[in-house]
């Protein structure tokens, strides 16, 4: 194993000397000589893999398509999976249907297509910026470094409700800003954008000439069936911005429909970018296997498996919640599958006693986040993620419970 942090050599993109190890090997190094308790089975609530049954409709749609292995698939996919995703975004979103030979591309999941889009739009220059949140997706940092750009960290903080302060940046900065990566529902805070929040980055938008990335792949995960979380494509819409000026959205079936080693997702927005992005991509090589496609398109159809779904998920917060709640300050999220809850100790310190007494698994949120304005928005914070069984999330409540008394 190369040693941490890690050491290249020379004959190496640079850029990638600016890369910080990913948050689960820093996991890793944390955990190194700890002993967890042996009388107690493990609980990893510390990556948001989702492990509900995928729906065997979707596993079928995989199994009885394979004879598309023989075949090349094209970069664009198919005009089946294309109208699918369309015809999607619309229903959810209530906008009307996206065209789906010029505003939308499948892709093999978000994280790839997050990352690629940076090398599409960024123009290399000493100024170029990227914004991104903090606490934040790895991803966007990586992609903004590689790209040629600098990221800049806004932070998201409890006494602003987690909220991204666009105010808080100066002119200065916007200038030479090129791209924003939004995420929302936010990982790991839950936070969804309200419409004041995208009204005032479309205007910042429009004065600069940036393009927003609004990275949406938890927005399927939530609590009340009534209240969907707000969308980048229907913030669009409701401001009057139809052909989604400098918007593209991304998003992806791995937590919406438990199929994350499926690899698929799309973006959709603003056709123009999305031209440039499929000329990157053709020349990437990142074309989805047909039978993925055909599983996708399955998927992308059918509502009852993801209503099954965000049930789960609600009730494990409705009882893991007041659980937590009572020694760490946390709440129910807009959206998605995290708890975002403060500790009393430095969370590198509870997350690594708490495997070694219980024998439960958290990500210090601090691993999520960079000093930014003198601070880490993710210290003394544990990203707690309800991706296992009821009765083992229920369980690691308790267990955390225990803990905090012992502090």
């Amino acid at each position: 194993m190369p040693s941490f942090p890690y050491a290249l050599p020379q004959a190496v993109n640079p850029d990638l000397l600016r890369l910080q190890p990913y948050p689960f090997e820093k996991l890793r190094h944390l955990f190194a000589g700890v002993v967890p308790a042996p009388a107690l089975a493990a609980i990893k609530l510390s990556i948001g893999e989702p492990q509900h049954e995928t729906p065997p409709f979707i596993k079928k749609a995989l199994a009885d398509n394979l004879a598309g292995l023989a075949n090349y698939p094209t970069t664009q996919g198919t005009d089946a999976l294309r109208q699918a995703i369309a015809g999607w975004i619309a229903r959810r979103y209530g906008v009307a249907s996206p065209d789906p030979m010029t505003q939308v591309i499948p892709v093999n999941g978000s994280r790839e297509a997050l990352f690629a889009f940076a090398q599409t739009v960024i123009e290399r220059n000493a100024r170029a910026k990227v914004v991104c949140p903090n606490p934040f997706y790895q991803i966007y940092e990586g992609a903004a470094l590689l790209a040629g750009a600098e990221p800049v960290y806004l932070n998201t903080l409890p006494h602003n409700d987690f909220e991204m302060d666009w105010a808080s940046l100066p002119d200065s900065t916007w200038r030479d800003v090129q791209l924003v990566y939004v995420c929302t529902p936010a990982n790991p805070t839950g936070k969804v954008m309200k419409l004041a929040a995208w009204k005032a980055l479309f205007e910042l938008s429009d004065r600069y000439g940036f393009v927003i990335a609004s990275d949406e792949c938890y927005s399927e995960i939530y609590c009340d069936e009534a209240k969907p979380p707000l969308g980048g494509l229907t913030a669009a819409a409701q401001l009057g911005r139809t052909d989604y000026s400098n918007l593209v959205i991304f998003s992806s079936l791995s937590k919406r429909s438990n199929v994350p080693g499926l690899r698929s997702g799309f973006v959709a927005g603003d056709a123009a970018i999305l031209k440039n992005f499929l000329l990157y991509r053709t020349y990437h090589g990142s074309a989805m296997n047909p039978a993925v496609q055909a599983a996708s398109i399955a998927a992308w159809n059918d509502e009852a498996h993801v209503r099954d779904n965000r049930r789960m998920y609600a009730e494990k917060f409705h009882e893991v919640t007041p659980l937590v709640a009572r020694h760490l300050d946390c709440r129910v999220p807009d959206a998605g599958f995290y708890l975002w809850a403060k500790t009393p100790i430095p969370d590198t310190d509870f997350a690594r006693e708490l495997l070694r007494q219980k024998n439960v698994v958290v990500l210090p949120g601090s691993y999520l986040a960079r000093e930014s304005g003198g601070i880490n928005p993710g210290a003394n914070f544990i990203r707690i993620a309800l991706v296992a069984t009821h009765e083992e999330c229920l369980d690691a409540a308790r267990r955390i419970n225990d803990f905090c008394l012992s502090l």
